[in-house]
């Protein structure tokens, strides 16, 4: 396996930059892909969208049980090899592994057995655009072991200071899921068209290739996976660590998945093109928090390891100029929303009756990217130290608001006051734990050791 960054020794921005670029090409890759998905699913119809938007919910939801078992190993393994304890990260990198493929069996088994009821939960108005969303629902979620499986070999490795292999390893399963997208939707001499279903087997399908190179990938290390084993006992002790780090995130996620459920629910009232255009539009705004997510990771691993290494000042430089370039990325992309709304959303959908709702979400969410970016980076700065609380504390209260903030703002601003409780929600929240950690830095004993206070 290739070389770990040296994330404890030298001049901070090459260090951060060997972990955090290939990560976030990775994430341009990922973007990629999910524009490239849209695309062709959009090409059977903004129903077809809806379907996916709905049943991804549940995807998305299951990530947070995923996230529990990922950042805490992350943050666990990233402190021990900082200080130099390499059997006790061999140890949380195992039990994270084992409660990911607990947490992954038994959501993959309530998904197959009350798919049905979930996707009812949203009140979809077409027959087949439910029977599409069931499908989707049945397959990604009832085989989502290897979507958990990949996020924690992701998580481990970044860990490790190698971001390269996660790199190499998804982009292949990402360039594999874009060949079977179009072959598997609408099919090819003697491969049936398989529409949303297809999209759903041909998303699993790069998601195991992607688990069977991360295997191969990590046989040579002698860091953590030699020895290493999958199936076996859990630690009570390392699990408990790693749940205790890990629940405030997972909660978040999970939570934030709730929420935009009953967000997305709340839109259904507006039609199913409203829902297509929440999900499509939602894919068009990862160009900056995908991105900004890749990067927090990167800052995760470098804050987690200096401060096992008892490094404070590192992870203050550290964050400030992570902050700067996330800055620079967020006003881009606000930039580029709200200049070019049409041209962009006219590559997904062209149905004239959609189109407008999707300048609208463009340039109302283009206002909240910056802010965005500032969450997720301070958020990651925040889990390296392994204060993954005040994040999920701010990203939980102000996503909730967005529930009453969009019953009472469609009053006003009709649909588009649903986009406005998401922009104002963000805006709070990047601006507020900013501020938060700037309070940490200032009061917290491990950045002042040579302070009498």
């Amino acid at each position: 396996m290739k070389r770990n960054a040296n994330l404890l020794d030298g001049p901070i921005f090459p260090a951060l930059s060997a972990l955090a670029l290939p990560i976030m090409a990775t994430s341009f890759i990922q973007m990629a892909y999910n524009l490239t998905d849209m695309i062709w699913i959009g090409r059977i119809g903004s129903g077809a969208v809806a379907s996916v938007g709905a049943a991804g919910m549940f995807m998305w939801f299951s990530n947070g049980l995923a996230t529990l078992a990922k950042m805490g190993g992350q943050i666990k393994v990233g402190q021990a090899l900082g200080a130099d304890q390499k059997e006790e990260a061999r140890i949380y990198a195992a039990n994270s592994f084992r409660m990911a493929i607990l947490f992954a069996l038994a959501f993959g088994l309530i998904s197959i057995l009350c798919g049905k009821m979930m996707i009812s939960f949203f009140h979809l108005n077409s027959a087949q655009v439910i029977s599409d969303a069931q499908n989707y629902l049945f397959v990604t979620c009832g085989l989502v072991i290897f979507s958990f499986l990949n996020q924690i070999y992701t998580g481990i490795l970044t860990a490790m200071g190698n971001s390269k292999a996660s790199f190499v390893a998804t982009t292949i399963g990402l360039v594999l899921n874009i060949v079977l997208d179009p072959l598997l939707i609408f099919g090819f001499g003697v491969i049936p068209a398989l529409g949303v279903l297809g999209a759903g087997i041909a998303t699993v399908a790069a998601q195991a290739v992607v688990t069977l190179l991360f295997v191969l990938i990590v046989r040579g290390d002698t860091i953590l996976f030699d020895h290493f084993h999958l199936l076996g006992s859990l630690s009570k002790k390392h699990s408990k660590e790693i749940f205790r780090i890990g629940l405030p995130t997972a909660l978040q996620s999970m939570l934030f998945s709730c929420i935009s459920m009953f967000i997305a629910r709340i839109i259904a009232d507006w039609g199913d093109g409203a829902v297509a255009v929440q999900k499509v539009g939602s894919q068009i705004e990862s160009i900056s928090w995908m991105t900004s997510e890749g990067y927090a990771a990167a800052l995760n691993s470098f804050v987690a390891q200096n401060y096992g290494a008892k490094n404070p000042q590192r992870i203050h430089y550290g964050y400030r100029l992570s902050m700067t370039m996330m800055l620079v990325w967020g006003l881009l992309c606000s930039a580029m929303l709200i200049v070019f709304p049409e041209f962009i959303f006219h590559i997904f959908i062209q149905e004239s009756d959609v189109l407008p709702m999707g300048v609208d979400y463009l340039r109302i969410l283009g206002v909240s990217q910056l802010f965005m970016c500032m969450e997720i980076t301070t958020a990651g700065a925040f889990d390296g130290l392994g204060k993954t609380l005040p994040p999920s504390i701010i990203s939980i209260t102000l996503t909730s608001a967005r529930i009453p903030m969009a019953y009472a703002l469609q009053k006003v601003w009709g649909l588009n006051g649903i986009w406005w409780s998401i922009t104002i929600s963000s805006i709070l929240k990047g601006t507020i734990l900013f501020q938060w950690f700037r309070f940490v830095i200032h009061k917290d004993p491990f950045f002042h050791p040579n302070s009498e206070n």
